[in-house]
């Protein structure tokens, strides 16, 4: 018997992804229904699913056994008072790449000054702003999850040090690992260039603030690809303007599209992207979303199942 199988998503997602999942469920031997439209929410036994507006109602699909996010990040869904359903968020091979492409490119630029250099006026030769070794900066890598800990091993390779905080305890035989408040000061205290790829959660909520950044060493600077709300702001711009922070590289805020008259956009020390860091890719977003619905078929685990009193 067929799986009914819904695709919630921005009507221009459908053509992407519905050739790629019935390919996958096809190469799995599971036989799907798969639609992108119901009328029937009772008959529907798995979602995936990316939201469309911040009203969407899951209430109807009281029959569903798991929603797979399109999405890394599970904050928005489960800010939703219709989500009753057990959640997983997306964590494919594809979002682990491009994540550790945006980091380790940008502590490289960091770490070698580029924009100084960009930024020089002609015939302004800056021979004498060679950058130190790898080996003689610490990156310090805020969240070692499932992204952070890709990200923290791709920088060593390189030949940094890296130390990484988390929440929980969490060992690595090359990263030097932290938790809690002290291992947080630790590792604030200990970094040249700091990446925050923590999960948006009530602890973590203006992580980055007055009191964290003046701990920081004079010259530190950010990369922050993880969540717009772990930075204060109005505190971070101080610590820009004061020289303090040297630069920070922000792929993440509060309000996407960054507004036009933002200060950042403005800020000299300031790098904007465009929320890039990393993207869903259709190909590996379909392996895991597939995966885990024979998961929850076969009464196993799904993997990276949201624990909501975690928020993550």
């Amino acid at each position: 018997m067929s799986l009914k199988v819904l695709f919630w998503a921005k009507p221009e997602q459908w053509p992407l992804y519905e050739p790629a999942l019935r390919e996958e469920f096809n190469r799995r031997g599971i036989p799907v229904d798969l639609v992108n439209e119901t009328d029937d929410p009772a008959s529907i036994e798995y979602i995936i699913y990316a939201p469309t507006g911040d009203n969407d109602d899951l209430s109807p699909f009281i029959n569903v056994r798991l929603i797979q996010s399109l999405w890394a990040g599970p904050d928005k869904l489960i800010a939703n008072p219709t989500l009753t359903q057990p959640l997983a968020r997306m964590v494919d091979r594809g979002l682990r790449e491009g994540m550790v492409d945006y980091v380790v490119g940008n502590v490289l630029r960091h770490h070698l000054n580029t924009d100084k250099f960009a930024q020089a006026k002609p015939g302004e030769w800056l021979q004498q702003n060679v950058p130190p070794l790898a080996r003689n900066r610490v990156v310090g890598m805020l969240g070692l999850g499932e992204l952070g800990m890709a990200c923290a091993r791709a920088v060593y390779r390189h030949g940094f040090k890296v130390m990484g905080w988390s929440r929980s305890p969490k060992a690595d035989a090359d990263i030097l690992c932290f938790d809690g408040a002290a291992g947080l000061n630790t590792v604030l205290r200990s970094s040249d260039i700091l990446v925050l790829l923590t999960p948006h959660t009530a602890e973590t909520e203006n992580l980055i603030n007055a009191e964290t950044l003046a701990v920081m060493r004079k010259g530190t600077s950010i990369i922050n690809p993880g969540r717009g709300a772990l930075i204060d702001d109005t505190a971070l711009l101080d610590a820009l303007n004061s020289g303090h922070i040297s630069q920070a590289t922000l792929d993440v805020f509060r309000t996407e599209p960054l507004p036009a008259d933002h200060p950042y956009w403005a800020h000299p020390n300031v790098l904007v992207t465009p929320h890039i860091a990393s993207e869903t890719r259709v190909d590996s977003a379909v392996e895991i979303a597939v995966e885990n619905i024979r998961r929850a078929e076969n009464d196993e685990t799904p993997r990276f199942l949201v624990n909501r009193s975690r928020s993550y």
